[in-house]
């Protein structure tokens, strides 16, 4: 059998292939998936696809398999590793960060200001894949980022720096990082101005850099010799999508609970009355990536937060006795139950980490009331992907967890309003789950084939198209 498309997901844990095939009208139909352990601690990933590819061929009853396309996206050999080195924490470093996340990126280090020695030796210690260096407002200041730049290129460091600050420094720093033999690309300015952000030009450079990095995981050079475009990163690849159908059906937030990390996509503006309160600027596609809460490889991590009484309730006395046993993919009701206390409390505190809050300021003329980071209280959707929503009958059981006890209204009128009131998604959202477990995979084909992904999108989440 010949498919027409074949997307590879290459994950941290498991790798999946789905196949798509064009109908008359030239709507790409969904056929099969097939899934197997990812396969980089044996050496090469090309294993896992193999095994993935041949659970394909049994869901659709076939001996053979062939395809006219291939497209890839990747979270294995640790991702995207990347570093932040910008000016000021809540300006430009934020902006950076931004940059790097919603690309796909894992910030494993972020500094304000001059590099110390202290910085310097983590920095190197850290041998990031990317390092972003911005710093200042277009025709502002300069010495800092100027500084770093000289600073960097006397390290051993061979990464490739995304230069994204004061467009008045960028000619020094290019001087500077050429003459050191460092790979330079320079984008427009992050925070070209006070209170505005810039981060889609920096995106994009860095999810092309990042398929110099990920054909490094074992055997992925092969599967590079296989696709038809770049290598997305696979969050990269989701907040594709997740920006495309937002703006087809609204306001959402996609919470991925993965095993290694539990990320959150939000692709919002907020609500009118939040914004007339918020004093710092946020980009309209926002991604957070916690890689403190897994459900697999940091396990521990969750279950150090978990209320001992919900595992006792279904059986488990000696919870880290059960993590031992259990495998990625769970094999029983209990298991899938231990997922699903582990994935709640995985998304509540991601979405806490991801949203801003309501803080209350006391002045000269008493208190008021200001909002800080993401307000996520505009959201119509939240959807739910990744193996441990997809797998799991009690996945709406999960995402429930993250909605907010009380309305806008109430909130700007202070009658229900508490201290450090967390902006989570409203309590009449729609809550959706990735049934196909198409996300990812979809996210690779936005480009060449954009409205056949929103509706492949819609139909994997339950919408009419």
């Amino acid at each position: 059998m010949k498919v027409d498309i074949l997307v590879a997901e290459v994950g941290s844990t498991t790798t999946k292939v789905n196949a798509f095939n064009f109908d008359i009208n030239d709507n790409l139909l969904y056929l099969g998936r097939g899934e197997a352990i990812t396969t980089v601690e044996d050496g090469d990933v090309t294993i896992g696809l193999e095994d993935a590819i041949e659970e394909l061929k049994k869901s659709l009853n076939i001996n053979e398999l062939s395809w006219s396309n291939f497209y890839t996206s990747s979270s294995a050999a640790g991702g995207l590793r990347m570093s932040v080195h910008g000016l000021v924490k809540e300006m430009t470093v934020k902006a950076a960060n931004e940059a790097a996340l919603g690309a796909g990126a894992v910030v494993r280090m972020v500094t304000a200001g001059i590099l110390s020695k202290f910085d310097l030796d983590n920095l190197i210690k850290l041998n990031p894949n990317i390092i972003i260096l911005s710093g200042g407002v277009n025709y502002g200041e300069k010495k800092t980022v100027i500084t770093n730049a000289k600073l960097i290129s006397n390290t051993p460091l061979s990464s490739p720096i995304v230069y994204a600050g004061n467009i008045t420094a960028a000619d020094e720093v290019e001087y500077i990082l050429k003459n050191a033999n460092k790979k330079l690309y320079i984008v427009d300015n992050v925070y070209p101005s006070i209170d505005e952000l810039n981060v889609e030009p920096a995106r994009e450079i860095i999810q092309k850099v990042f398929e110099e990095h990920i054909v490094k995981a074992p055997g992925m050079k092969k599967i590079r010799d296989m696709v038809n475009q770049a290598i997305l990163p696979t969050p990269g690849a989701v907040m594709k999508i997740s920006s495309l159908l937002a703006d087809e059906i609204g306001d959402l937030i996609v919470i991925d609970i993965g095993g290694a990390t539990t990320d959150v996509h939000s692709i919002t503006d907020g609500s009118p009355s939040i914004q007339q309160i918020n004093i710092s600027p946020e980009p309209h596609s926002k991604r957070t990536v916690e890689g403190d809460l897994g459900v697999f490889y940091n396990a521990e991590n969750v279950i150090k937060i978990v209320d001992r009484k919900l595992f006792n309730k279904i059986g488990i006395e000696d919870v880290y006795s059960f993590k031992s046993k259990v495998k990625q993919i769970p094999q029983n009701k209990k298991q899938e139950k231990y997922y699903e206390i582990l994935g709640k409390v995985a998304a509540k505190k991601a979405v806490e980490r991801h949203a801003g809050k309501i803080r209350q300021l006391f002045g000269p003329t008493g208190r008021k009331n200001v909002a800080k980071g993401r307000d996520l209280t505009a959201i119509k959707y939240i959807i739910g992907t990744g193996g441990v929503l997809v797998r799991n009958s009690g996945a709406k059981r999960i995402l429930e967890s993250i909605k907010s006890d009380v309305t806008v209204n109430e909130i700007i009128t202070k009658s229900k309003i508490l201290p450090s009131q967390i902006l989570f998604p409203p309590k009449d959202v729609n809550i959706l789950i990735d049934n196909q477990y198409l996300f990812s995979s979809i996210g690779c084909l936005c480009d060449g084939y954009p409205e056949q992904s929103i509706k492949l999108a819609k139909e994997s989440i339950g919408l009419k198209n």
